[in-house]
C-alpha cells in the first residue's frame, strides 16, 4: 500500500472510530497495534489463532480474564465456588455486566455460547479445548443433545459448570477465546453475519467500529463495560504485520506503536537501534513441521526421522531467529505446570556428521538416494522469519540429497488449508499454549482432534495414555502418564519439533503499562497511550 493512501486510511479510521465512540474528541490518539496477521474470523467459536485471540480479548470478556501481568482475574464473573469433588464450579456474574448495546450479560448467554461452540453445525475447530466440560465430546460429535452439556443457569446471575473429571487447569480454560460469550439476539438476527461492523455486539472493554481487510480492524471503547472509566485508550487499530521487516520500518516511522513479533535475524541490530524498546521474554509455544501421514513416503518413520536428524536447531534458534527461540528436542517445552521434565529426541548428543550418516542410511533403506532423490513440498505462511527458516531447513536437507519445493501463502490461507484437510507433504505449524500444562500440547495429536491434527496421526497407544491422564486425579501420576505419551510422539514424529518460542515485541515509549508475562497477553484496557 502506498504511504499517502495508508495515511489517509489511518486518518479515516480515526475519524470513524471517533464518530462511533460517541463523544470521543478528534484529537484522542489511536493505538496502532501491530498484529501477526489478518484474522480469519471474529467469531470466537470459529477462531483458532493468536492474532484472532488478541482482538477477541479486547472485544469480549469470559467468566475470567487476564490482567496486565497475565494473571487470571475475575471477568464477567465476580467470584466462584468449587465443590469438594472438584467437579462442579458455580460462578456468580457481576450485576453491572453489560453488552455493548446496553443489554445485561446473563448466565443464559454463557449457556447459549457453550452449547453453540459444541454444536457440530458450528464446525468449531477449537471445540476440543473445552472437552473437560461434562458430555462436551458427545455433544460435539452429535451423539448427545445440546442440553446434555454440563452447563446450566440456575438464575440470571448464576452459572453452574460441571466437569467429567477434575481438571487442574479448568479456570485457565475459561479465559480462552473458545469460552467467550456471544450475544444470542445478534446471532439469531444476523446468523454468521453477526461479526460484521454494525452487527457485532460484544461484552468486553471495546466494541467493533470498522474492518478494512488487510489493513486494519478498529475497535472503540465500550461505554457500557463495567470498567469503561478505567480504559485509557479510546481507540485501538489492529494492523496485520506479516511482513516483519516492513513492520519494523513502519514502527521506526511512527506509524505503528507496538509489534507482537520481530524478524529474528535482525534482533541484534534492533536492540542496538531501539534499546529497551525491544522486549524479549518468556512464552509457552512450539514451532514444528507437521508431516502428512496420509501419503507415501511421509508415512514411513524412516523418512520422518531422517528429515528430523539433520535439522540444526541451534542454528535456527540462534542465527535465523536471533535468540528469540530456543532449540526444541521435545514436544512440550520445559517448565510447564503439572509436568515432569520432558523426554527428548534420540540423537541429540551425536555429532552433525554422524546424524547425516544415519539420515542417509535411513533414506537409503526407504528407497531414496542419488538416483532417486526424495522430493518434499514445504508449505509455510509468509513472514521473514518463516521464509528464512524454510530456506535454512531446505539447505540442511540438501546435504542428504533431499530436494525441496516451497509453497507459501498468508497465515489465514495457510492454517485454513491445514485445518480443512488440504493436501501437503511438510507444513510449518506453530502453537502457543492456552494453559501451562502438557495436555495443551499433546492433545493436538489425538486421533479425533481433526482441527489441529492436520497430518491425521493415529496412535491407539498414545490415545489410551491421554485418556488415562484425563482420568488420573493424582498430579504426579498424571505427569508420568503424559511423559510416556510424549515419548510415543517423539518416536513416531508426526510433527518434527524445531523450536520453543519466546515472546518478542517492540513497544513505543509512548505506550505504558506493557508487562512481559509467560502468557504473552497484553489487553489494551490496561495500557495507556501518550501523545
Amino acid at each position: 500500500m502506498k504511504p499517502h493512501r495508508r495515511h489517509c486510511l489511518a486518518g479515516g479510521g480515526a475519524f470513524l472510530a471517533t464518530a462511533l465512540a460517541g463523544g470521543v474528541e478528534a484529537a484522542s490518539p489511536v493505538y496502532r497495534r501491530g498484529n501477526d496477521a489478518d484474522p480469519e474470523t471474529l467469531d470466537p467459536h470459529r477462531s483458532s489463532t493468536v492474532a484472532e485471540a488478541h482482538i477477541l480479548r479486547d472485544l469480549y470478556e469470559g467468566l475470567l480474564t487476564y490482567d496486565a501481568s497475565g494473571a487470571i482475574v475475575p471477568g464477567a464473573a465476580t467470584h466462584w465456588t468449587v465443590s469438594p469433588d472438584a467437579l462442579t464450579y458455580t460462578f456468580t456474574l457481576r450485576e453491572d455486566g453489560r453488552w455493548s448495546n446496553g443489554d445485561t450479560v446473563v448466565a443464559a448467554d454463557f449457556v447459549f455460547a457453550l452449547r453453540r461452540i459444541m454444536n457440530p453445525m458450528t464446525a468449531a475447530k477449537y471445540a476440543e479445548i473445552l472437552a473437560p466440560i461434562r458430555n462436551a465430546r458427545a455433544v460435539n460429535q452429535g451423539s448427545a443433545p445440546a442440553e446434555a452439556l454440563g452447563v446450566a443457569a440456575s438464575d440470571p446471575r448464576t452459572l453452574v459448570l460441571t466437569l467429567d473429571q477434575p481438571t487442574p487447569y479448568v479456570l485457565e480454560l475459561l479465559t480462552h477465546q473458545t469460552a467467550l460469550p456471544v450475544h444470542p439476539p445478534s446471532i439469531e438476527r444476523f446468523g454468521d453475519a453477526f461479526t460484521k461492523p454494525g452487527n457485532l455486539v460484544s461484552n468486553g472493554p471495546y466494541r467493533l467500529a470498522d474492518i478494512v481487510p488487510n489493513d486494519r480492524i478498529t475497535l472503540v471503547r465500550n461505554p457500557h463495560h463495567y470498567a469503561a472509566r478505567e480504559v485509557r485508550i479510546e481507540t485501538v487499530a489492529f494492523l496485520p504485520t506479516p511482513d516483519l521487516s516492513s513492520a519494523v520500518r513502519r514502527y521506526a516511522a511512527g506509524e505503528i506503536d507496538s509489534l507482537a513479533d520481530l524478524p529474528g535475524d535482525q534482533i541484534p541490530s534492533l536492540e542496538k537501534r531501539f534499546g529497551d524498546q525491544v522486549k524479549l521474554g518468556p512464552a509457552l509455544g512450539l514451532a514444528a513441521l507437521a508431516i502428512n501421514l496420509r501419503k507415501a513416503p511421509f508415512n514411513d518413520i524412516r523418512v520422518r526421522r531422517a528429515l528430523s536428524l539433520v535439522i540444526d536447531r541451534e542454528f535456527l534458534s540462534e542465527v535465523v531467529w536471533g535468540r528469540t527461540m530456543a532449540p526444541a528436542y521435545s514436544f512440550c517445552p520445559p517448565g510447564l505446570d503439572n509436568a515432569l521434565p520432558p523426554p527428548e529426541l534420540a540423537g541429540r548428543e551425536a555429532m552433525p556428521i554422524d546424524r547425516e550418516e544415519e539420515a542417509r542410511a535411513l533414506l537409503s533403506s526407504a528407497g531414496f538416494g542419488p538416483a532417486r532423490p526424495l522430493h518434499v513440498e514445504y508449505r509455510f505462511n509468509t513472514s521473514d522469519n518463516n521464509r528464512n527458516t524454510a530456506i535454512a531447513i531446505a539447505d540442511m536437507w540438501r546435504a542428504i540429497g533431499v530436494e525441496t519445493r516451497f509453497v507459501y501463502t498468508d497465515a489465514k490461507t495457510h492454517f485454513a488449508h491445514l485445518r480443512d484437510g488440504g493436501d501437503f507433504d511438510v507444513a510449518r505449524y506453530s502453537w502457543i499454549a492456552d494453559y501451562s500444562d502438557p495436555q495443551n500440547f499433546l492433545f493436538l495429536l489425538e486421533t479425533d482432534n481433526v482441527g489441529f491434527n492436520c497430518g491425521r496421526y493415529a496412535s491407539p497407544a498414545f490415545d489410551e495414555l491421554m485418556r488415562q491422564a484425563a482420568a488420573e486425579r493424582d498430579l504426579r501420576s498424571r505427569a508420568a502418564i503424559l511423559f510416556q505419551a510424549e515419548r510415543i510422539l517423539l518416536a513416531d514424529l508426526p510433527w518434527i519439533p524445531l523450536m520453543h518460542t519466546r515472546s518478542k515485541a517492540l513497544i513505543s515509549p509512548r505506550l505504558s503499562g506493557y508487562r512481559q508475562n509467560l502468557r504473552n497477553v497484553s489487553p489494551t484496557r490496561f495500557l495507556t497511550l501518550g501523545s
